[in-house]
This record gives structure tokens, sequence and C-alpha cells, in this order.
């Protein structure tokens, strides 16, 4: 059995998150995706803006009734920074002999790979799916072998889907008092107004 990890902090979780995963799971054959909120994400720059709860509920309600996606919180459960060596290490004790793990990441998140923790150790226990990015370039593989040995033959790219939405745009829409309505699911939709998520003080 296959299974798809979907790392990220879903600040918030929106539609593109939902098309890609659909997609590379299609393709792969997998029997189901984990979604896996950061608790403590360490390359981020700011943020992320929504509390770890709301960003885990969040997710709950967009793949909620969607019997292949599971929502897991080991790394909101986990003290300290979410790595996602220790995240990938942690499903793959729940897995059976045989089982393979695919760690799906955008085209940017796999050209920072070698600023992770401990990426030789991660390319060891999955497989990665790269997947593109509107404005992101395709990475240099040639490159990234030579700083992690053996990356270019645990990699997939995929670049079968470009879905140019992105969570800052739709975080800076809210602030503006625009609709998010065809970016987000209806239910976070909904669970963002409530809750008052992304308004400007």
């Amino acid at each position: 059995m296959n299974i798809g990890v979907l790392g990220g902090t879903f600040d918030p979780v929106h539609n593109g998150h939902l098309l890609v995963v659909e997609e590379v799971r299609v393709w792969l054959n997998l029997a189901g995706i984990i979604f896996v909120p950061a608790g403590q994400p360490c390359l981020k720059a700011e943020g992320p803006f929504a509390s770890v709860e709301h960003r885990a509920e969040m997710v709950r309600l967009a793949i909620d009734g969607r019997h292949h996606y599971e929502l897991s919180t080991m790394e909101v459960e986990r003290p300290g920074p979410s790595y996602m060596v220790d995240t990938i290490a942690e499903v793959q004790d729940r897995l059976a002999a045989g089982d393979e793990l695919f760690l799906i990441l955008g085209w940017d998140n796999l050209a920072e790979l070698p600023q992770w923790h401990e990426p030789s150790q991660l390319i060891t226990m999955c497989n990665l799916v790269a997947v593109s990015r509107p404005g992101y370039a395709r990475p240099n593989l040639k490159k990234l072998e030579a700083q992690i040995p053996g990356l270019s033959q645990r990699v997939e790219m995929m670049d079968r889907v470009k879905i140019d939405i992105s969570a800052s745009a739709i975080r800076d829409r809210v602030a503006r008092g625009l609709s998010i309505r065809h970016l987000v699911p209806d239910r976070v939709n909904e669970y963002i107004k409530q809750n008052r998520l992304y308004l400007r003080e």
C-alpha cells in the first residue's frame, strides 16, 4: 500500500491543495493522503497567521467526507520545531512491511531541501513527489544531487497540474474584504468568517 504525505502550514488550506493531492493520488495510485499541519515551521520567514488549532480544524473541515484523506496532528502535538524527517519516521511506524511513503512538496520546497533537517536521511525513508508551482522554476536536480547524493533516484517531478492559488493571496483577499468563495472549500470559507481570521487589526 502506498501512502502520500502532505505537510504545510495550511494557513489556510485551499482548493489548490485538494486539486494537487488528488492529481498525485490518482497518478501514483496512492491508497490515501495524510495531511500534516505544521506546528512550528522552521524555514518560514513569517507566520503562521492563524493558530495551529484553527489551521488543523480548517484541514479537518476541508477533507471531511473524503475517504482517501486523513488529518494527522502529530506535528501539532510534538513539542519544538516541526521536522519532516521526524514526521515521516512517525508515519512509518504505523505502516505495514512493504508499504511506501510519498512526500508531496512544491518545486520551491524541493529547491530548499538541502536546508531541511537531515535531508539525506529523509530521502532514504520516503519517495518525493515535487509538484510545479506557478512562479517557481523547475529545480536543478543535478545541483541538488551534488548536495544530497541519491536524491535524483528518489524524486518524481510532476508538472501536469498548475494551480495558481496561494494562501498568502487568500489572506490578502480576506483582509481587503474580498470573496474567497471559489478559492477554498465552502466549510473553510464559513469557518474563516465565523472566527474572523486574517482580518486586519
